[in-house]
């Protein structure tokens, strides 16, 4: 955090309300109050005639966003606090909601490292644009967790396999690879946020004032890998998926494979889940269904494994349990998207 200043910042120039992430020695991890910050601005900035578009942006530092406070659910969790943990949750996938559905037009400007959480601000308003020293995941597979803040929705649209192929490697993602798959919708350089920040404080159509500051796309492989990545990931279960990757055989599929046998496999078999349904999903369907699977994961085994290895311990040796595809059972994935009774996520303002 910046010295004397709150983690979050909500100035308001021009006809633009900033929302400017502030914890950057935490590589801006979110916390509920964080959370809280955000949607009150959000309330303000909705109100205020004034205002006709908002913009996401960080303090400087090396990310936008991080994800979430993951020291801080782990400890909830491993304190049987359940009821907090899911409260963070909660409201962090409303917010991810009231962005989609915000009646004026978010932008976010990021560039450094954008997972979890982060993606959740960023990819769902009206346009995301991208730094060249982007950094972007969904690694949560490989601490136990899943890919949630909307990703059971973004991801299966997008196209070739790739979502799947993300949710499944927690592969990372430069500038021009986001905007080759269509995550992002323009790349500006970091030299010119500035700029580009003042530009949309005065009146004018979002997308044209972007259009204005848009760079070429970097380079990205990915689309040379499109035809490998759409015949592996379609496979039904992750074992096929695995093998899929063998039989290819190249130094992509064979990095593919190896970053899959890092992962929790009842993670894997969940986001191989959540990629086949997403796509027939509505936005708050897809929360709904990342909200049953949360609600089940914040009372296992493999999250907490996953943050202890990677984070507390930091010994890169997790003991998943089950430890093997094979011996994860249909009925428990099953299991995680069952709905929860009077424990459902519910939303306000419209439908859920």
């Amino acid at each position: 955090m910046n010295a004397g200043e709150p983690d979050v910042l909500a100035p308001k120039r021009g006809c633009a309300g900033f929302v400017v992430l502030n914890r950057p020695k935490a590589l801006n991890a979110l916390t509920l109050p964080m959370l809280r910050a955000i949607g009150a601005a959000l309330d303000a900035l909705e109100r205020d005639a004034g205002v006709t578009r908002v913009v996401f942006t960080a303090s400087a530092g090396r990310a936008f966003c991080a994800g979430g406070d993951l020291r801080a659910l782990y400890a909830q969790g491993r304190a049987g606090e359940h009821e907090a943990q899911l409260r963070m949750w909660r409201e962090e996938y409303r917010l991810n909601r009231r962005i989609k559905r915000f009646a004026k037009p978010v932008v976010a400007l990021t560039d450094g490292i954008v997972m979890g959480g982060g993606m959740g601000l960023c990819a769902h308003g009206a346009a995301w644009i991208v730094g060249e020293n982007l950094a972007f995941a969904m690694p949560e597979v490989g601490i136990g967790f899943f890919p949630d803040v909307g990703a059971t929705w973004l991801l299966p649209r997008l196209p070739s396999g790739v979502g799947a192929y993300l949710a499944l490697t927690g592969a990372r993602l430069g500038a021009g690879d986001a905007l080759a798959v269509g995550l992002a919708q323009a790349h500006v350089p970091v030299a010119r946020f500035a700029e580009l920040a003042s530009a949309l404080e005065a009146p004018g159509d979002v997308a044209a004032i972007v259009a204005r500051f848009a760079a070429p796309a970097p380079p990205s492989a990915l689309p040379a890998q499109a035809e490998a990545i759409a015949h592996c990931f379609a496979a039904p279960n992750c074992a096929e998926v695995h093998a899929a990757l063998a039989r290819v055989g190249s130094q992509f599929a064979d990095q593919a494979a190896l970053a899959m046998a890092a992962k929790s496999p009842t993670s894997l078999a969940i986001a191989l889940r959540q990629m086949q349904v997403g796509g027939t999903l509505s936005f708050e369907a897809a929360l709904q269904a990342e909200f049953r699977i949360v609600s089940r994961l914040a009372r296992g085994h493999d999250f907490y494994e996953g943050v202890r290895a990677a984070i507390v311990d930091k010994d890169g040796r997790p003991d998943w349990r089950p430890n093997a595809l094979a011996d994860v059972a249909p009925a428990e994935v099953d299991r995680h998207f069952a709905p929860l009774g009077a424990g459902e996520l519910h939303f306000s303002g419209g439908p859920p």
